[in-house]
């Protein structure tokens, strides 16, 4: 059992993993879009940061479950699984909801209104807490919690930069009072 829960956990992160890259292609693409239409980006120096933080997650949680030998705990697993999923979720609802203008960076195109709709009826950032809860979870499924504990810290530092340098971008272009379009 051990073996095996520990294997399918690694798959798990492999998913997660490849959901990722499929979102940087995504990204990439809509940032030449943004940018062919007057986008300005901001905060360019926080964004390998951020790379980094969540490459490390994605390497370190199963190493954890590897090298310290943390057990399933079936009932964690299952209440992280929905975490995760409702992290993803909700994530990939605000993608949905932002289309085009969705990246992984801060690209502000000043003549455009900002989405109101979707999650940011009722969330500025939804993209962020969802990521938030998605570092969390992930990591518990398998009781990696130094993993969840340390990725979860440094996220939230992240982004109280990545959220300034969106809120001033936003701030700059006129458009500081509705939820803004690249989180």
């Amino acid at each position: 059992m051990w073996t095996d829960s520990r294997v399918l956990f690694t798959a798990l992160v492999g998913v997660v993993a490849a959901m990722r890259l499929v979102e940087l292609g995504i990204s990439r693409r809509n940032v030449r879009h943004l940018m062919a239409r007057g986008g300005v980006e901001s905060g360019a120096r926080h964004y390998p940061w951020m790379v980094a933080l969540h490459t490390g997650w994605l390497v370190a949680a199963p190493a954890e479950v590897w090298l310290a030998r943390r057990p399933l705990v079936p009932a964690l697993a299952a209440a992280m699984l929905l975490a995760l999923a409702a992290g993803a979720g909700l994530r990939l609802w605000a993608i949905r909801t932002l289309g085009r203008r969705w990246t992984t960076r801060v690209v502000v195109v000043a003549d455009r209104p900002l989405v109101s709709s979707g999650p940011y009826r009722w969330l500025r950032h939804p993209n962020y807490v969802g990521v938030s809860i998605e570092i969390v979870a992930l990591p518990l499924v398998h009781a990696a919690w130094v993993t969840a504990l340390l990725f979860g810290a440094a996220n939230a530092l992240i982004l109280r930069v990545r959220i300034a340098a969106e809120e001033a971008a936003l701030r700059r272009a006129g458009l500081e009072q509705a939820p803004t379009g690249s989180g």
